[in-house]
């Protein structure tokens, strides 16, 4: 992921691995996008909390995801340390974005100039 996202990391303050909801992190004993994050190299800024549990997007029809995690997410206190800075979300896969999109939106709210994204994988779907 770092040289593939060498791009994307180029200029960036830190990372902030997208979270898992606190029962959905005791079923499954590790949150796979904070282990992404440590691996990259810059800082980790583990700032963002799941407030409320929501269904599995990969069991959400895609049309169904942005809905399924609006306010799903919050930032901590320590979130105002990254006002004005470059912030690079991790998370292990991207479907439609939704969740990724949800996560900037509540960090662009406490005042971090820019959010880019990198995730280890992409799903492609096919039309039928």
């Amino acid at each position: 992921m770092r040289d593939r996202g060498a791009g994307v990391l180029d200029g960036a303050d830190f990372v902030v691995p997208v979270p898992l909801h606190g029962a959905r992190r005791r079923q499954r004993g590790f949150n796979q996008a904070a282990d992404l994050a440590v691996q990259i190299g810059l800082p980790v800024a583990p700032v963002l909390t799941r407030i409320r549990a929501t269904a599995a997007q990969a069991h959400v029809p895609a049309s169904r995801r942005h809905a399924n995690v609006r306010g799903a997410f919050a930032v901590s206190r320590h979130a105002t340390a990254l006002k004005g800075t470059v912030v690079v979300l991790i998370d292990d896969v991207s479907t439609t974005g939704a969740t990724l999109d949800a996560c900037a939106r509540t960090l662009l709210e406490v005042g971090v100039r820019e959010v880019r994204a990198l995730t280890a994988a992409r799903a492609v779907t096919s039309r039928r």
